[in-house]
């Protein structure tokens, strides 16, 4: 087991070799090539979907807040 853990410790002490600008934008253009942009109906159906829940989410929290509104009031009004 020690001798697995040494051997794993020179790779971890290789410095790491510094990318040049030009290496680093090629990097960038190589990764942005494989961007999958989504359909318009696809963007349409998530702002829909995004919409519809926050309505729901919206309307839960109105009623929460009334629920817990409603019982600090009804608590201060027997402390008086």
């Amino acid at each position: 087991m020690a001798e697995l853990k040494n051997a794993a410790e020179p790779r971890a002490e290789e410095k790491k070799r510094k990318t040049s600008v030009g290496e680093f934008a090629r990097q960038v253009r190589d990764e942005s090539r494989k961007i999958v942009w989504p359909t318009r109906e696809e963007t349409v159906r998530t702002a829909i979907f995004v919409f519809i829940f926050m309505l729901i989410l919206s309307l839960f929290f109105l009623g929460i807040d009334s629920a817990f509104g409603a019982i600090v009031r009804g608590a201060i009004g027997l402390l008086q």
